[in-house]
């Protein structure tokens, strides 16, 4: 409970700070309240995922710390939006880039999350990407848009492309992670509203997603496979929260995608558009993959596997709202670009 509320403090903290030294203060908060949260099953890759989570935030925190310094040595500014010096902004990048395991900083995402329990994979792809993501939005104007865009480009094809041969279900919600937070970095400089909204939206469909393994107790494809048994219904709609995941219409996942897309073309980057739209077909093929062994693998076939028992447990009511919401909220997508 004290980490969970400390991890709650130090987001808020660096959500709401206009001063540097404070924002960083809430991301150190963070990195040491998650670490026990890691390191709880004291299983050996447990502590590995611990160390390599430490030492990574270690570094991007004092590259923030560099930058914000940086600038305010040249600038003699401290506040959060005035980051005008290009060296700084560059630093920034790749330091908040390695803290949201942006291609090429991606290595030790994958790995952590491996190591760590479903529901603390869950707080490192959600709520733990939230503090970078409102200090990329708050700086937005002064970043590079060509940095942007090319960390942008790696990470969606190396999110698709190193998650095709995965078993193991963490690791492939990991890559998906990535490609999606090539998707947020694409936009950020153009429009930094329709980031956080592809944000938003990711997070509800993750947690969807990471609830509903959680309540089948589900870690790799081979018990992905028998665990329809368990919970038929809530198996047939995770079918439909991996491909909203995917970005398919009409489901949740394509409106982002959709507006993404649509600015994109508007900012004349049709280029960078179908390229990551490409890229995208790469990550659709692994979600296909896990949705084919969640309902599509259903006897009679030739496998022999040992059949899981019902469980007459009724599932949690989040997880169900939570599935329905990242399924059905594509008729919302006329009210947005008011919004934004």
């Amino acid at each position: 409970l004290i980490f969970i509320f400390s991890l709650l403090l130090g987001t808020t903290i660096t959500i709401s700070s206009n001063h540097w030294i404070m924002a960083w203060t809430g991301l150190e908060i963070n990195t040491l309240a998650v670490l026990p949260l890691i390191s709880k099953s004291h299983h050996p890759r447990a502590i590995e995922a611990a160390t390599k989570y430490f030492l990574v935030q270690a570094a991007a925190s004092t590259l923030v710390l560099f930058a914000s310094m940086t600038n305010a040595w040249v600038t003699g500014q401290w506040d959060i939006t005035q980051l005008t010096h290009p060296t700084s902004s560059l630093i920034l990048t790749s330091a908040l880039a390695m803290k949201l395991g942006l291609a090429p900083f991606h290595f030790w995402f994958p790995e952590v999350l491996q190591g760590s329990p479903l529901t603390t994979g869950l707080l490192l792809s959600t709520l733990m990407k939230f503090p970078p993501i409102t200090l990329l939005f708050m700086t937005s104007s002064s970043l590079n848009p060509t940095l942007l865009t090319t960390l942008a480009i790696l990470s969606a094809a190396l999110g698709g492309w190193m998650g095709l041969n995965q078993t193991q279900i963490r690791k492939v919600l990991a890559f998906s992670s990535i490609s999606h937070m090539g998707w947020m970095t694409i936009i950020l400089v153009y429009n930094p509203k329709l980031s956080l909204l592809n944000f938003y939206l990711y997070v509800l469909m993750t947690t969807a997603v990471f609830l509903t393994f959680n309540s089948t107790k589900t870690l790799n494809l081979s018990t992905l496979i028998t665990s329809w048994t368990k919970a038929p219904s809530l198996n047939a709609m995770l079918l439909l929260t991996l491909l909203s995941l995917a970005g398919l219409p009409p489901l949740t996942g394509f409106l982002p995608k959709w507006l993404i897309i649509q600015e994109l073309t508007k900012q004349e980057m049709a280029p960078a558009a179908v390229i990551i739209s490409l890229l995208s077909l790469l990550s659709l093929f692994f979600y296909l993959r896990l949705a084919y062994c969640t309902t599509i693998t259903l006897p009679p076939h030739t496998t022999n596997h040992m059949k899981q028992w019902h469980t007459s447990k009724p599932i949690p009511a989040l997880v169900a709202i939570l599935t329905t919401l990242s399924i059905t909220l594509l008729p919302l997508s006329p009210m947005i670009p008011a919004s934004i």
